[in-house]
């Protein structure tokens, strides 16, 4: 059945509307308790969880599977393909609970902190809970239910920030963190089987993940190496530096994940199912995906290269000057997080046409080639490290153009013309701000200002140079107020 164009156009509209919502109001919120958070605890806090963040999120990979993808990509995804996945995806997760309980000690023993076992054994709660929950997120996922999603993800994030800092102002250091992320996961998970319509039944056949396991395995091999390029730093700086140095990091880290990921997970809740729906119609398609790929580079640019400008001051009024170490790196992360949420849509992109090979295979070159040039990189220090890893992240964009090219002949030169401008506006108006900004003193003015100015200076950019994506946000913004 083929999608009316103003049906499909008013579903990805309000779906990156309610997806933009929900990852404002909940960066927000984690810049609320995360100030908190910083100012009460130490970069050793800090760096004693991120130490076992590549566990938790490579044993969430192994029980979703990738069988989310699967199902949202199978147009005629029947009860009994979700129940299979609801089953092997809880049954796994607490087989890998199980496993890595026991494995808490090596954890500890390999990174020389003992207190890092009990620690390991209450934070991998949370990627068990996960597990229940698999087939009722891909439900709200494949049916662009992104209002509910956001509800139930902004409740959950609501109170487990208020146990986390509850936690840590009365001296639990690490602990608060450990307990914020673990109820986090429980409140949301729980939420989204309250919207889900649909409930798991008690018949436990899972032959109907044969079907998708050819797509979804690559899908999960992907996963896997993704999660372990974005959290290696963790892994090599708490084996190769002092804690104090992952602290940094992981600081910098959190403050880019909240620029970038505002806008990777608002493109990354629609594209998917919505490329998929036109896959059929390869012209379509393209300019579905050429519309999305010029919303997201205006977005991102400004953002991200926004959020390197106040890098300073920002850190010093939220979080005090003690983290200024950390500033210098949040710049260079911020690099890679502009052109994050553009590789997300290529890769949805990629997916959506069914080649989870291709994506499968490029991670994996991609994976390879970070972490060789990381280890050669190391004795040069940790500020290197992370240029090394920026520069290899933004230069592989050309690699995933290439397969999107091959797959619905999008050329260079258009990808181009989609990305660039954007970028190079977004860049001159942090530039000129930079300048025009330079010799005030006061920290909270000067933030104050810079934003200020690159907005408009921003705004006014889009609306001299007659931009089309400008203008359609604007008008489906002033329609949803009247």
């Amino acid at each position: 059945m083929t999608i009316d164009e103003s049906t499909l156009k008013g579903k990805t509209a309000k779906g990156l509307f309610w997806g933009g919502m929900s990852n404002g109001a909940q960066q927000l919120l984690n810049l609320f308790f995360g100030i908190f958070l910083a100012r009460i605890l130490n970069a050793e806090d800090y760096g004693m969880v991120g130490m076992l963040t590549i566990f938790t999120v490579i044993a969430g990979s192994l029980q979703e599977s990738g069988f989310t993808n699967a199902l949202v990509n199978k147009k005629d995804a029947s009860h009994k393909d979700f129940n299979a996945v609801f089953w092997f995806s809880t049954l796994l997760g607490v087989t890998l609970y199980i496993i890595l309980f026991f494995c808490a000690p090596l954890i500890a023993q390999f990174y020389h902190k003992p207190e890092l076992t009990p620690l390991a054994r209450f934070l991998f709660l949370g990627f068990l809970m996960s597990s229940t929950a698999t087939a009722h997120n891909a439900i709200l996922f494949k049916r662009l239910m992104v209002k509910q999603k956001a509800i139930a993800q902004i409740t959950g994030l609501t109170i487990s920030g208020i146990v986390g800092v509850t936690m840590a102002f009365n001296g639990m250091a690490y602990w608060g963190i450990a307990t914020q992320s673990v109820v986090n996961i429980m409140i949301t998970n729980a939420l989204f089987w309250y919207f889900s319509p649909w409930r798991p039944t008690l018949s436990i056949n899972l032959r109907p993940l044969k079907q998708m396991f050819e797509f979804s395995s690559k899908i999960l091999v992907t996963n896997i190496f993704i999660q372990t390029n974005n959290n290696i730093f963790s892994l090599l700086l708490g084996r190769l530096f002092s804690t104090a140095e992952v602290g940094y990091y992981t600081q910098a880290n959190k403050w880019d994940n909240m620029g970038y990921s505002l806008i990777g997970n608002m493109v990354n809740g629609v594209a998917q199912p919505v490329l998929t729906a036109v896959s059929d119609d390869q012209d379509r398609q393209r300019n579905v995906f050429r519309k999305m790929l010029r919303f997201t580079s205006f977005i991102s640019f400004p953002a991200m290269f926004g959020l390197a400008l106040v890098a300073h001051e920002l850190i010093v009024i939220a979080v005090t000057d003690k983290w200024l170490p950390c500033v210098t790196i949040l710049q260079w992360l911020c690099i890679w997080g502009a052109f994050f949420p553009i590789t997300t849509l290529y890769t949805n992109l990629i997916i959506s046409k069914g080649k989870s090979n291709i994506y499968m295979w490029n991670t994996i070159a991609l994976g390879v080639l970070q972490l060789v040039a990381l280890l050669f990189a190391h004795p040069y220090g940790i500020q290197t490290m992370i240029i090394t890893f920026v520069l290899i992240n933004v230069g592989w964009l050309f690699i995933w153009q290439y397969f999107v090219w091959r797959l619905l002949r999008l050329t260079l030169i258009k990808a181009l013309k989609d990305i660039l401008p954007f970028a190079f506006f977004a860049l001159a108006t942090m530039a000129v701000t930079y300048f025009i900004t330079l010799n005030v003193s006061n920290i909270y003015l000067v933030f104050t200002i810079k934003i200020i100015i690159a907005t408009a200076i921003y705004i006014f950019t889009m609306w001299v140079t007659n931009s089309v994506v400008f203008k359609e946000s604007m008008q489906f913004l002033l329609n949803r107020k009247k």
